[in-house]
């Protein structure tokens, strides 16, 4: 992708964001994204066919980036030499998603809600394979492994969702903290 289309897809994130705060996911029509990010129609939709796919779209670019197998050092965090630590990944992606508060809590929140949840909890069941459960043996023998990762991560959404509902005031590392306390039993 060249960095015009980098560019207006970037436009059209941002629009779609700024009208999800305001406007219910329904309500919001695939013209006022395009007046909001100032494209035209085809331009729109030669990048996204649907506000579904616009939405889906905007989840895979930010948990591309959130889940990330190697975190870069960035300015708020450098979790670059920890790729193999389950709570440096979890407390990497708390820090974005505090970084990005607002707009997850408009997006937990939101109808389209239980859409990017779906979106979210496919990327943290593949986090929690890979990093929480990898070469973990199971205390409780006879339980399946996808009900323990569906487990895990539903209990992650609803600790960030809890998080945000407290504006926060707790930092990243200590919400990973308690994520760690609450699993480490089960794993």
């Amino acid at each position: 992708m060249d960095r015009r289309q980098r560019k207006t897809r970037e436009a059209i994130f941002d629009a779609f964001s700024e009208l999800l705060m305001y406007h219910s996911y329904s309500q919001i029509t695939v013209q006022e994204i395009i007046d909001s990010a100032d494209v035209g129609r085809t331009t729109f939709y030669a990048h996204f066919p649907t506000k579904d796919d616009l939405l889906r779209e905007m989840c895979a670019e930010m948990f591309a980036h959130v889940f990330s197998e190697a975190p870069e050092a960035e300015p708020t965090h450098d979790f670059s030499d920890t790729h193999d630590d389950p709570k440096a990944m979890v407390t990497h992606v708390l820090y974005h998603l505090r970084e990005h508060g607002k707009k997850m809590m408009v997006l937990l929140t939101c109808e389209s809600g239980e859409l990017f949840r779906r979106y979210f909890d496919e990327y943290f069941c593949a986090l929690v394979m890979e990093h929480i459960l990898k070469g973990e043996k199971q205390k409780e023998k006879g339980l399946p492994k996808e009900l323990l990762v569906n487990h895990i991560s539903s209990s992650f959404v609803s600790l960030v969702r809890w998080w945000l509902e407290q504006q926060m005031k707790q930092s990243p590392e200590e919400i990973a903290d308690y994520f760690m306390a609450v699993i480490l039993p089960l794993v």
